[in-house]
């Protein structure tokens, strides 16, 4: 007689479900542990203090890859071709501090691209790529030190009110140059050198708007008396008309001598 058999049936029933059990905890785990820190495909991950260090670098990637570890402390996405960061992009990396997209094709950035990451995120790099204006809000509440060095920037209100609110990387400064500006002077000066030497490039803004308004508004004038000329050159002409029927008409005394004529011959 074996074990089992001296055990009886329930206790080996009870063992199958012990062993049951365990199979599907460890399944789950293994699908947790992979959805927390598997590594996207082309990419090579690292260990970096119990976090993962993504590195992605020359992978000829075209967007910003979705299946991320969560647990991302770095990542490096330099020297790909990435023509765009969408809303949201890095909504799960809550640990993410390092966010490298240099010497990209980067020309658009969305309003709410880098969403979730104020608290963590220490240092972004979006140097050598292709932006020439952000919206006023896409840096909103980040601490991180970024670097906007060496893109086609437009210098205009919209650029100036996104400065005033992000932490430029010092050692970057300088190579912030206006490509194109809204006054043509400006184009190839430093825009910190710009803006520190007075220049404010929303009064330029306003300035347009109003020439844009003032234009409007003399066009609608135009249109309003040019209406009121030809309604009274059009009356005045039905007047003439009116007043040669009447002229054309015969007077009251010619038609009395008209009758009188009739009543004699009669």
């Amino acid at each position: 007689m074996n074990m089992q058999e001296l055990l009886g049936p329930d206790v080996s029933r009870k063992s199958h479900k012990i062993n049951g059990f365990t199979v599907v905890w460890g399944l789950l785990l293994g699908i947790l542990f992979s959805s927390v820190s598997s590594c996207p495909t082309g990419c090579h991950c690292t260990e970096k203090s119990g976090m993962t260090v993504v590195q992605c670098m020359s992978r000829k990637l075209n967007k910003i890859p979705s299946d991320l570890p969560r647990d991302t402390v770095a990542l490096i996405l330099a020297s790909n071709h990435i023509t765009k960061i969408p809303n949201l992009a890095f909504k799960e990396l809550n640990y993410l501090q390092e966010l490298d997209l240099s010497n990209n094709d980067i020309e658009t950035v969305d309003v709410a691209a880098f969403h979730g990451l104020s608290d963590s995120l220490l240092v972004l790099d979006l140097s050598n790529n292709r932006i020439q204006s952000v919206p006023k809000e896409a840096f909103a509440h980040l601490r991180a030190k970024i670097n906007l060095s060496n893109n086609p920037w437009h210098c205009e209100c919209v650029l100036q009110e996104v400065l005033r609110e992000l932490r430029l990387d010092p050692e970057s400064v300088k190579d912030v140059v206006c490509h194109t500006a809204v006054q043509e002077e400006y184009t190839g000066r430093s825009v910190i050198q710009v803006l520190d030497s007075g220049i404010n490039f929303c009064n330029f803004h306003h300035k347009t708007t109003d020439v844009a308004m003032f234009v409007t508004m003399f066009g609608w004038f135009t249109m309003v008396i040019g209406y009121v000329i030809y309604y009274v050159r059009h009356n005045q002409e039905d007047a003439r008309r009116h007043l040669e029927y009447l002229k054309s008409l015969p007077s009251s005394s010619q038609i009395t001598k008209d009758f009188d004529t009739i009543s004699t011959v009669l």
